[in-house]
């Protein structure tokens, strides 16, 4: 088996290798580098069109690559012209196909009325009596390149379905020798078989760019069996036994092999490639005969990022118009092929279906356990704290930061609990041994409702977070612009209005817009309840709610919230710097009101827009890293910042630590108690310890601050 395969790959150098004409000058014109049996077009160019002038074919008849005689194109020649010559005056067919196939060379270029025409021309011409192997090699060479078209009409549809019937039996029919022809796209073989012959097999193998090539081409007119293909070296196979009536008539059999590069000319209503895959499909032919039995193998196709859910072996029905699973059944599957039984012979194919792999990034998510659970910790207190403590502190209602940390506790709790999917499917599934047609080359489970449920509450959640930031930064603004220790008296209604209302808006937006029943992962992810970002090749799509419905609501309020904070950083710097005992002092306070500022804010997460245009391997890991560190931990950092650093935590904790002290050296409890004594008759603002301290309203200090100065007000970062 080694050999085999070895030698397979010993064939394919070959084929890369030597099978080409180089690129020469012929007759005046310039061709490029073709692979043998193959047309090529002249870089020469019909005056201003893109349409090349001439075309020749690389042959192989002396022994040697070259290109044959070069034929020209006459340059004012239509489509519609060549169509009408061929039904007025067929006299000159060789000149009318080469001309159809240089007009078409050029397929993406193509309307829908020019493949139309040039799919009836072929036609005409295959039918033709006067047809040589020439012609025979142009209008297979033109239907070629016709299923490289994109665009498609009704009209077009019905010309290319007579155009693959014509070109059965075509191939069943050896018109002047024309045994094989292979072109990119399309390969017809007609086979003379043996009437002592117990079975036929033709097997292609595409190069490397996914053509077809000749030297890929096998046909065995002896044998009843499939080739074990160990590694899917080869792409189809087909095996057709015959039955014990034709071996009575002691004449030999005509059989027509055509083989198609894609499913163009089979466009199906009941089968929809809606992630853009292709099905090669090859038609069989030996005419009225019953009780065949046609075995096929089918190498699977390889979808990136997805794996094979299920197939269905399918034959084309011509008065459907589409495909059909009758007289056709599953034999088995693997790695290396997928084998179909029929007892019939037509245009085979196998519809697949593909479920998408997901993967996961399990180095972060240790990191993203702790943090998130230091957060949820964190968060809790801060609550807590700030209700407790609420008319003891002598600032404005907690309502703003207390939202912040709501929104951000039940996201967290979500986010640990709820994101992964219960009935996400990670083992590959079970292929069906029912030979149905599936609808899609996409499988999608229908939504079992809870995964979707927790994606809507953890879009809300976290929408939430970032409205009640953007608020939060409102109000610092207010604040220090109109110099006010507390908010506008309709602030906190609004505040409630906004924070709460906003992101529900956002979220119905998005679920009519992007959610279905049948099609969940329109609006959520699979493996992560979560919104939908990437397509199915992994990319980011930006057609997908992550983008339009987070990223570019979060991104205005990021945008906001960082000219708060360079506007709060840089009238915080205007202060009198001598405010405390030291220069340094009053700098680090500064500093931490900012951090803490961009905290509460959720700057953080401005690392996450950058990960999306990182291209650097070593930065999007720092990047990725930091994102992850700053992100799960925000509740925490809000905790020290805003609960633990503040006077009232700490003077709780220095007596905790005095008690502790006191009961374990008694000799001390005198001289500790005179201590607190001392302090205790000091008025205490519960504050945090890291905003900034304002100076005593003075003639001095008030020239300085006059027009949105803070002087003699309570810090804005206290609520």
């Amino acid at each position: 088996m080694f050999a085999v395969t070895h030698l397979v790959h010993v064939e394919i150098y070959f084929i890369l290798i030597e099978n080409f004409c180089n690129s020469t000058i012929k007759d005046g014109f310039s061709f490029p580098r073709t692979m043998v049996g193959w047309s090529a077009y002249s870089e020469e160019l019909c005056d201003e069109k893109t349409t090349s002038e001439a075309s020749a074919r690389c042959l192989n008849d002396t022994g040697s690559l070259m290109f044959g005689s070069p034929h020209k194109l006459q340059c004012e020649f239509t489509l519609i012209d060549i169509q009408e010559n061929i039904s007025s005056s067929p006299g000159d067919l060789l000149q009318l196909a080469v001309s159809t196939q240089i007009l078409t060379s050029q397929p993406e270029q193509l309307s829908a009325d020019n493949i139309t025409t040039a799919a009836q021309i072929a036609n005409t011409l295959l039918q033709s009596a006067n047809i040589t192997e020439d012609i025979a090699v142009a209008a297979v060479t033109t239907i070629s390149q016709l299923l490289n078209a994109s665009e498609e009409s009704t009209q077009e549809r019905d010309a290319v379905q007579n155009l693959t019937e014509t070109l059965e039996m075509f191939s069943l029919d050896q018109h002047n020798n024309v045994s094989l022809v292979v072109q990119p796209n399309l390969v017809v073989q007609s086979v003379q078989v043996p009437s002592d012959s117990v079975g036929i097999q033709f097997t292609a193998l595409t190069g490397s760019s996914g053509n077809f090539v000749a030297n890929g081409i096998n046909v065995n007119t002896n044998t009843s069996e499939l080739i074990a293909d160990k590694g899917g070296s080869t792409d189809v196979q087909i095996v057709m036994k015959f039955p014990p009536v034709l071996h009575s008539n002691n004449t030999n059999h005509s059989i027509g092999f055509v083989l198609y590069q894609n499913d163009r000319f089979f466009r199906s209503r009941a089968f929809s490639a809606s992630s853009g895959t292709s099905r090669t499909v090859i038609s069989a032919n030996l005419g009225q005969v019953s009780g065949l039995h046609v075995e096929m193998l089918f190498k699977p196709t390889a979808v990136p990022n997805a794996s094979l859910y299920d197939f269905a072996c399918v034959s084309w029905n011509y008065t459907l118009k589409d495909w059909s699973t009758y007289g056709c059944s599953k034999v088995n599957h693997s790695e290396d092929g997928l084998r179909c039984f029929c007892n019939h012979t037509t245009n085979f194919a196998v519809l697949m279906s593909f479920r998408r792999d997901f993967k996961y990034a399990e180095a972060l998510n240790w990191i993203t356990i702790l943090g998130c659970s230091m957060s949820i910790i964190g968060l809790s207190l801060t609550i807590t704290f700030q209700i407790a403590t609420r008319k003891s502190r002598k600032t404005n209602p907690t309502v703003l930061l207390v939202s912040v940390c709501v929104c951000l506790l039940i996201f967290t709790l979500l986010f640990m609990l709820g994101v992964d999917n219960p009935h996400k499917q990670l083992d590959k599934p079970e292929i069906l041994e029912d030979n149905v047609l599936p609808l899609s080359d996409t499988h999608t489970e229908r939504d079992r409702g809870p995964c979707t449920v927790v994606a809507v509450l953890l879009q809300y959640f976290l929408l939430g977070t970032f409205t009640w930031n953007t608020l939060y930064a409102t109000h610092v603004f207010l604040m220090i612009r109109n110099s006010l220790a507390t908010s506008p008296s309709d602030f906190t209604a609004y505040t409630v209005a906004i924070g709460w209302g906003l992101p529900a808006v956002v979220v119905a937006l998005t679920l009519g817009i992007s959610y279905r029943v049948d099609d969940p992962l329109g609006y959520r992810q699979e493996e992560f309840c979560w919104l939908a970002a990437l397509d199915p090749k992994g990319n980011f799509d930006f057609k997908l709610p992550m983008f339009w419905g987070f990223l570019i609501p979060v991104a205005f309020m990021l945008i906001f919230n960082t000219v708060m904070l360079i506007y709060f950083a840089v009238t915080t710097c205007k202060t009198n710097p001598h405010l405390t005992s030291t220069r340094h002092t009053s700098m680090k306070k500064k500093f931490l009101s900012s951090f803490s500022l961009a905290v509460v804010l959720g700057l953080s997460w401005i690392l996450g827009y950058l990960l999306l245009i990182t291209q650097n391997e070593t930065m999007y890991t720092i990047l990725n890293i930091s994102f992850c560190v700053l992100t799960t931990t925000q509740g925490l950092q809000i905790f020290i910042l805003f609960t633990a650093r503040t006077a009232i935590v700490k003077k709780k904790m220095s007596s905790a630590m005095n008690s502790v002290s006191s009961a374990g050296i008694p000799l001390h409890t005198r001289k500790f108690s005179l201590w607190r004594g001392k302090h205790s008759d000091q008025v205490e603002s519960y504050t945090q310890q890291d905003t900034v301290s304002f100076p005593p309203c003075s003639s001095q200090t008030s020239n300085s601050w006059a027009a949105g100065s803070t002087c003699c007000k309570t810090s804005p970062l206290v609520l």
